[in-house]
């Protein structure tokens, strides 16, 4: 048996008023694995061969030296 066919039927043996514990466990093993793409892979392998550009600062000032180029 699959382990989506396996937890199918354990969730019809939990009673109501345990499933708000399931549910919370479930929406946070929902959440998408945070692997980075194709390109931010590439940046971080520039930045760790002396390659890129660094930036230290707010977001504000980011956002500015952005929006001056």
């Amino acid at each position: 048996m699959r382990y989506k066919e396996m937890a199918k039927n354990l969730i019809d043996l939990i009673p109501d008023s345990k499933m708000i514990y399931v549910l919370s466990y479930l929406q946070g093993a929902a959440v998408p694995d945070d692997t980075p793409n194709d390109e931010t892979l590439e940046g971080i392998h520039e930045l760790e061969n002396g390659g890129g550009t660094t930036f230290s600062g707010t977001t504000a000032e980011l956002f500015n030296e952005l929006m001056a180029d």
